[in-house]
């Protein structure tokens, strides 16, 4: 399954709003053998399972095959993998994740065990569940997976007070932040940062990290986006911002990045949008009180109102540190 989920990472950035799967063809008889690796090919061609068997051709007859995400069993841009899988004669699945889309949802499952396939599930299921997050959170939710990403000194500081904010990473934590765009389907800032910064929001990283195929986020400003911005062309989105993360999920955005600014970054907190924080620390200080915040509007009136989260993981980039943060509540007592 290792082999299966380091496939999936392969079309991370090729295949969205299609999951990014990765498969594993293991020849029955011969447990040492490598393997057959398939991942989704692209937004309209076949799934992993169909890559995989076919790269394994007669030796999936009787073969294991190890597949991250529950097989499809509809007609959709392909065939159902289901019926390759049975198609092929393949002797077992193991399934990492169920999918919960409403056209699979366990019946890709059920046609396999109908024809006699033995099937298990649930192998290094949290390692998929992250890898497929913005898929599965989309399919159960019907919005995007929303990420804040916010960068800041040591002191909580975005910005100087005559406005300067760039550069308070450095260049490690900057090129950290393009992947994080490249893996979005869509970037979304407000439009008084459009007319303070004027951002391109595009992705800028080396070729090798940026596969054939791959297309930008598109761009989204909730306002109007003056005329002749860097950021051009890009959707004008208003409204609650529930409804704005309601239409992007309509038209099968994954994953939404927020970027900004700290009213924007403020009003998707406060109202407990955020799926995933992402922080950018720099080892440095404003020292005083003057500098921007990374939000702003009000905050915990009390101690006891104040939001808590939980650290999933801490990254040293360069000079600077990358905080992931999830919304799920810790109690500070330890309780």
């Amino acid at each position: 399954m290792s082999q299966a989920i380091d496939a999936a990472w392969t079309a991370r950035r090729l295949v969205s709003p299609r999951p990014w799967v990765g498969a594993l063809v293991v020849p029955a008889g011969d447990p040492d053998h490598d393997g057959f690796v398939g991942a989704t090919q692209g937004r309209d061609g076949p799934h992993a399972e169909v890559t995989a068997l076919a790269a394994a051709g007669r030796q999936a007859k009787g073969a294991t095959v190890f597949t991250t995400l529950e097989p499809c069993s509809h007609h959709g841009r392909t065939g159902p993998c289901a019926d390759a899988l049975i198609e092929a004669e393949v002797a077992r699945v193991v399934v990492g994740v169920v999918d919960p889309d409403a056209q699979v949802a366990g019946q890709g499952i059920g046609r396999l065990r109908d024809a006699g396939i033995a099937v298990e599930v649930g192998m290094q299921h949290d390692l998929i569940t992250a890898q497929l997050a913005p898929y599965l959170h989309h399919r159960r939710t019907g919005r995007p997976l929303v990420v804040l990403k916010l960068a800041a000194t040591l002191d909580g500081r975005t910005a100087a007070p005559d406005g300067t904010s760039q550069w308070i990473t450095g260049p490690e934590a900057r090129a950290d932040a393009h992947r994080l765009r490249a893996d979005s389907d869509a970037v979304l800032v407000g439009a008084g940062t459009v007319r303070a910064d004027d951002p391109a929001l595009t992705v800028r990283l080396d070729d090798d990290e940026l596969p054939p195929g791959f297309r930008q986020p598109r761009r989204v400003v909730l306002g109007q986006v003056p005329e002749g911005a860097a950021v051009s062309p890009a959707v004008e989105m208003d409204g609650p911002l529930e409804a704005v993360l309601d239409e992007l999920g309509d038209q099968e955005v994954l994953q939404v990045l927020v970027e900004g600014g700290a009213g924007v970054a403020h009003a998707f907190h406060a109202a407990g949008l955020v799926d995933r924080y992402v922080l950018y620390l720099a080892p440095a200080l404003f020292g005083g009180d003057d500098a921007r915040g990374l939000f702003a509007g009000l905050g915990a009136g009390t101690i006891a109102e104040l939001w808590r989260g939980t650290i999933t993981a801490v990254t040293p980039l360069g000079p600077d540190l990358r905080i992931d943060l999830s919304p799920s509540a810790v109690d500070p007592s330890g309780a």
